[in-house]
């Protein structure tokens, strides 16, 4: 109950502190009634929506909606509470030296400086659009991302393999079927020899999938798709009535990846092959530092040789620190999801920032030690945050190139 009484409390005061802006710049009553009566509907939404949460369900999209007008409510809120009290600590500072002046006035407290007031809303414009435009239009702004990453150790008929890969789908989230199907186009596009998912196929349930397998089964490649599972896969974040229900439900999104051309990996392996040569694809249970620790590498590495060429599909990021790098088998190449980069960063040149760095080493993006790489896709979807700030869904293309012996 005192969390809940210190949430109404400290977003009522962001909207208070706001509102001295507004109240300084007009004396339009509509404009002064319209700013509460979004601001308390704003916050009555997302009350309303912690209240009737439903477990059996976990996030919705209205409460996931709920959450992302708090954001967007909030964020420009708290750029104008740091310059209002500024101005406010200034205004203090005045007051008391007025106070012990012979020539000044003594008022009780400086007015606000309509300046600053101008100030503050024109610096609160700024999170509030690319918040609006996060949500509106960044979530399915997609991006290709290219990388070529060289071996010593590659096969030379796999010298140029192309592959994509893809993670985090959170098909629960989705809500524009025309611009999910213009992801999937792009990704046909890239024409990869092979496409792999590492996982998170839904939010919590196997019926989120079912309006999208139409649209995930339209992907093609040459050597097939090939998947994995990640930590949203297993039902861990919504109560079912028994286990029986939850068992049921695991095996109904296993039945998924079948369903829409995937080979589904559960702590197993295959070979790729061209001619007479041939790599390794290792696919791994969920396994994180933080989360469920289903996968077993020693396992899903059993029936290959230590000397084989390996890619490794592995949900978390947590995963390659912990054993896959310093493992005794040797893989080259891992590819992993489940940061989404936070949906929220800034990524131009010279600057990649996100406050999911401070969880994650490897967060975004390619990272190379002893020789080996791992990718960290920033995922196609989206969960809890209807949106993408800075940080855009992404499909990953890696080209595989030997150093020395073929130009």
């Amino acid at each position: 109950m005192i969390r809940w009484i210190v949430f109404v409390a400290f977003i009522l005061f962001l909207d208070f502190y706001a509102y001295q802006s507004i109240k300084t710049l007009t004396k339009n009553k509509i404009v002064k009634m319209l700013y509460w009566v979004i601001s308390l509907g704003v916050l009555a939404n997302i009350i309303y929506r912690l209240l009737v949460f439903n477990d059996s369900r976990g996030l919705t999209q209205p409460m996931m909606l709920a959450f992302g007008l708090l954001i967007l409510s909030m964020a420009p809120k708290f750029i104008a509470l740091i310059v209002l009290f500024g101005e406010d600590i200034f205004r203090v500072f005045k007051s008391a030296l007025n106070y012990f002046s012979i020539s000044a006035p003594k008022t009780f407290m400086a007015e606000r400086r309509k300046f600053v007031s101008k100030v503050a809303l024109a610096l609160a414009a700024i999170p509030f659009s690319t918040v609006l435009y996060g949500m509106a239009r960044g979530k399915y702004n997609y991006q290709v991302i290219n990388h070529t990453l060289y071996f010593d150790d590659l096969p030379e008929a796999f010298h140029g393999f192309k592959l994509t890969h893809i993670s985090d789908i959170h098909s629960g989230s989705f809500d524009d079927a025309e611009k999910i199907m213009a992801g999937i186009d792009l990704i046909n596009e890239q024409e990869s020899d092979i496409i792999l998912f590492t996982g998170d196929l839904v939010n919590n349930t196997a019926d989120e999938m079912e309006p999208w397998i139409g649209h995930f089964s339209q992907l093609k490649a040459k050597y097939g798709k090939y998947s994995i599972l990640g930590n949203h896969d297993y039902g861990e974040y919504v109560q079912f009535n028994s286990e029986a229900e939850k068992e049921q439900n695991f095996e109904a999104i296993k039945n998924m990846h079948p369903q829409i051309g995937f080979n589904l990996l559960l702590n197993d392996s295959v070979y790729l092959e061209k001619g007479t040569d041939k790599i390794a694809l290792v696919g791994v249970e969920n396994w994180g530092t933080r989360f469920k620790k289903a996968g077993d590498l020693n396992v899903a590495s059993s029936k290959i040789n230590k000397e084989d060429f390996k890619i490794l599909m592995s949900h978390d990021p947590s995963h390659w620190d912990a054993e896959i790098k310093n493992h005794e088998r040797n893989f080259q190449l891992t590819l992993s999801g489940h940061t989404h980069g936070m949906q929220f960063g800034i990524e131009i040149p010279g600057i990649k920032w996100s406050p999911v760095q401070y969880v994650y080493k490897q967060w975004a993006g390619i990272y190379k030690e002893f020789g080996k790489y791992i990718n960290v896709n920033r995922g196609f979807g989206f969960l809890a945050f209807p949106g993408r700030v800075g940080i855009w869904p992404e499909i990953t293309v890696i080209t595989l190139k030997r150093k020395e012996g073929i130009s």
